[in-house]
């Protein structure tokens, strides 16, 4: 792997269709403004704001000023500029046409594209962590992995990396049935101290990763993503033969895998990575 495969091929090609039409060079800077403030994910002041969109306080508060006006943007006794009436009504009405599993797929299939990988997405079912997209790579892989497949929250990097976003009552309960799970641990196994250190690194890194287990000769890479409430509805992994997948989490893969997950993230609401509840 050479190239560095960070970029979404649709998203590109539309970018690329709305920079060709004619704007309004004003509304450019607002939406700078209304980007940089999205981007910190806390109130900001004029000259923080206007700083962290690269221009004069002068020339960005008749923005907010109009922005106000509208109800895109609030201003608070201490001067911060927060989201307005019409900036929530807005992102309510993005969270609820949300679809996880519907949303994801064109990143998926860019993803698979990309680093002619396979890639899997998977959401917690009833049974546990359950693939419910697969996007296979055109180079032969043999992974027995299908649609449906449930698995391990121990012995996977798919799981692990749900586990390491649950609350730990809920994933307590998960792990009695860890055994029936593919590739899962015996019940007196599962919650080592080398377990949950390695949960701690997860949410740390935002990546996880198994190379020739639980399945020799199989690499893997899982990164979570996170939604407007901080829980974790999917986990998306790049999958391909251990013998040629670059084992470095910071690589062209990882970084493919994890800002494809994060650009979802972002999609689906989500202003950073979540601590789970105690």
């Amino acid at each position: 792997m050479q190239s560095d495969f960070t970029g979404n091929s649709n998203d590109a090609a539309g970018s690329q269709d709305i920079k060709a039409q004619r704007g309004i060079n004003a509304l450019d800077s607002t939406g700078e403004l209304l980007v940089a403030l999205t981007a910190a994910g806390q109130p900001m002041t004029l000259r923080d704001l206007a700083a962290a969109a690269g221009m004069p306080p002068a020339k960005a508060f008749p923005h907010l000023v109009s922005l106000q006006k509208i109800g895109l943007l609030s201003r608070a006794d201490d001067g911060c500029f927060s989201a307005g009436s019409l900036g929530l009504e807005l992102g309510l009405i993005a969270l609820q046409r949300m679809s996880p599993t519907r949303d994801a797929e064109p990143e998926i299939a860019s993803l698979a594209a990309t680093t002619q990988l396979t890639v899997a997405a998977a959401t917690l079912g009833p049974l546990g962590p359950t693939i419910i997209s697969l996007e296979e790579s055109a180079r032969p892989q043999h992974i027995s992995l299908r649609i449906g497949t449930v698995m391990s929250l121990v012995n996977t990097a798919i799981g692990r990396v749900f586990a390491a976003h649950l609350p730990k009552d809920a994933l307590e309960r998960l792990l009695t049935d860890e055994p029936i799970r593919l590739a899962g641990a015996q019940a007196e196994h599962v919650l080592s101290r080398a377990y949950l250190e390695r949960l701690n690194r997860i949410r740390a890194s935002g990546i996880d990763e198994a190379f020739d287990a639980p399945v020799p000769g199989v690499g893997t890479f899982a990164a979570p993503v996170l939604d407007h409430t901080g829980t974790i509805p999917l986990v998306i992994a790049v999958i391909g033969p251990s013998a040629t997948f670059d084992p470095d989490p910071q690589g062209p893969v990882g970084r493919a895998l994890l800002t494809a997950a994060q650009r979802l993230s972002r999609r689906f609401g989500s202003l950073g990575a979540a601590t789970p509840a105690a």
